[in-house]
């Protein structure tokens, strides 16, 4: 049986395209959890955002097959072209059907605009190249306008929602851990937290802000060697372990007090407080910090463009703009902190401080009369150790 198959995929490696084991799922924030090096990646995702696709490059697949349009021309969403530059092929809106043909772990084929299960042809689409991918994204520029506009509205909605919570703080949960007068530290698993988070490593240990890991940010923390003091979200996308690691955990609810992520926690034996507010987790992260009297609040891995904003791809954005102007000048972007900040003490100057304090001790021994009876002694034993290291070798 194991020999028949292995035949079988050579067979499918010798014929054009891409082959490789298929993974399915209409949530690619789900697929990426279990995709492996050398797969082809099965997605229902309409305009494919920067996240997702660095996560699918990051997981080592071979191919890319969406079931919806990857440049619906809203506006230009920064993934597809992500892919396209990870040398990744993609085959773009071959229709929800495919989850029907395609069963997970088979072997699949990807050739030009075709999606193959042996020899038989399961699926068709369009194939997105860099080039195709540059003429969309040039298109999509024209959809910025009505975008624009949509974002506004929904500003505007949530500004009317959560004009209690933005203006006055009201609705923020007591917590145990003490922000007051400290910074914090905010990770979101977004844009370039890895490097981000390896930048800030002397801010960090000079500082020692109050860590806060939003969903998966709070598993980056510990990747990156540190504990998170609070855990942010709606507990879909971080570990048990992290859940376990003793911090305090504060699940995102919707506004009419629906939490979702609560009975995951509380089966885990882990307590657990509500935050009952409508936008983004990284959003009530900020809003936790800011009303705690952090001083400075740094920010990994979030939102700070518009375009940024338009390709995660939710109305609830929104929030985060808002978040933003209410937060104001506390807020920094990691960035910009890893730019700016540098060690107190550089290793130039820790080495350049050890040799000024030699040179001193020897100007202070070669003046004074003990000093010169005590370089005499130690003369007078190196010539010692000195003939008795030659009497080895004669």
């Amino acid at each position: 049986m194991r020999l028949g198959t292995l035949r079988r995929g050579r067979a499918a490696d010798a014929l054009p395209g891409v082959s490789g084991v298929v993974r399915l799922d209409r949530r690619t924030k789900d697929l990426t959890k279990r995709l492996n090096a050398g797969e082809i990646a099965v997605i229902d995702h309409t305009d494919i955002d920067r996240v997702a696709a660095d996560a699918l490059v990051a997981r080592g697949v071979v191919a890319v097959v969406n079931a919806a349009p990857s440049i619906s021309g809203r506006y230009p969403n920064l993934g597809p072209g992500i892919l396209a530059r990870a040398d990744i092929p993609i085959l773009d809106n071959v229709g929800a059907e495919v989850f029907g043909k395609v069963k997970e772990g088979t072997r699949v084929r990807v050739n030009g605009e075709c999606l193959y299960v042996g020899d038989r042809l399961v699926a068709e689409g369009r194939h997105l190249d860099e080039e195709s991918i540059a003429v969309a994204m040039q298109d999509a520029k024209a959809g910025l306008s009505s975008q624009l506009e949509a974002f506004a509205a929904n500003t505007m909605e949530y500004m009317k929602r959560e004009r209690a919570l933005l203006l006055d703080g009201v609705g923020v949960p007591a917590i145990r851990t003490d922000m007051d007068g400290q910074h914090v530290l905010i990770v979101v698993r977004g844009y370039d937290y890895k490097e981000d988070l390896a930048q800030l490593r002397s801010y960090i240990r000079d500082y020692r802000p109050v860590l806060i890991g939003v969903d998966g940010g709070a598993d980056a923390l510990r990747e990156a060697g540190y504990k998170p003091a609070i855990i942010v979200g709606d507990m879909d996308s971080v570990t048990d372990d992290t859940l376990r690691c003793g911090a305090e955990v504060i699940v995102h609810a919707y506004a009419d007090g629906r939490a979702p992520g609560l009975p995951r926690v509380q089966d885990l034996g882990v307590e657990a407080i509500t935050f009952p507010a409508t936008g983004t987790s990284e959003d009530i992260a900020m809003l936790l910090a800011d009303a705690k009297g952090a001083t400075l609040i740094v920010a990994v891995g979030t939102h700070a463009t518009l375009v940024e904003f338009l390709d995660k791809g939710r109305g609830g954005m929104a929030s985060t703009f808002l978040t933003r102007l209410r937060v104001g000048a506390k807020l920094v972007d990691a960035k910009g902190v890893s730019r700016l900040y540098k060690s107190r003490i550089s290793s130039s100057a820790l080495v350049f401080l050890v040799l000024a304090a030699f040179v001193a001790i020897g100007a202070v021994l070669a003046v004074s009369t003990a000093g010169r009876t005590y370089l005499d002694l130690f003369a007078d034993r190196l010539g010692d150790l000195l003939s008795w290291v030659k009497g080895l070798f004669s």
